[in-house]
């Protein structure tokens, strides 16, 4: 019909009104109008189901003391928190926070022969969807350190030699890692205070 929209809510929101204004001016044909309504009537409705789980999400954060402390964590909000407290209910269970990322799917596989040992691709086993929210919180913290080197280091020094992809993974790594001592020590993040010396 030529209709051309931007990709994203913004291009939702305009098909709405397109759809809206059709309704009353007659522009679109009948047929066509009342098949988009329903889509849109759809689409309406699991936007409002979104809203009524983000506020239970947020009510479940403020609720929880581990949740609360893991949001602290930078590169982890209140969903990874959320989610990272209710799958793991005692950090006791794991020895350390490597244990924790080998559960999540976070660690390489290793291959050793001869002595000699090589690392190959992440397991991938384990929880999937605390790995895919470990993983993202990780992407943010690369985007961050390449706009500003000097808040994440260690970051910027591993993209000099790493592709990006394979940085977010070490990082989300880490984040594992750091969210089991906070989980099994009950104390709050603290970034490292980096000291110079003159």
């Amino acid at each position: 019909m030529g209709i051309i929209a931007e990709t994203g809510r913004e291009g939702l929101a305009q098909l709405v009104e397109i759809v809206t204004d059709a309704r009353s001016t007659g522009s679109l044909p009948a047929a066509m109008v009342q098949a988009l309504a329903a889509i849109i009537d759809q689409i309406m409705s699991l936007e409002q189901q979104i809203r009524e789980l983000d506020l239970c999400i947020k009510e479940q954060h403020r609720a929880s003391d581990v949740s609360q402390r893991l949001e602290g964590i930078p590169g982890i909000g209140i969903i990874s928190a959320t989610a990272i407290a209710a799958a793991v209910t005692d950090p006791g269970q794991f020895k350390s926070g490597r244990d924790l990322a080998a559960w999540i799917g976070l660690v390489p596989k290793q291959y050793s022969t001869g002595g000699k040992v090589r690392l190959g691709s992440i397991s991938k086993q384990g929880d999937k969807y605390l790995r895919r929210l470990l993983v993202v919180g990780g992407t943010s913290i690369v985007k961050l350190a390449k706009i500003s080197p000097w808040k994440f280091p260690w970051v910027a020094k591993l993209l000099e030699k790493k592709p990006a992809k394979v940085v977010a993974i070490a990082v989300a790594n880490k984040l594992a890692r750091i969210a089991w001592a906070i989980m099994s020590s009950g104390e709050t993040y603290r970034p490292r205070v980096r000291t110079v010396r003159l």
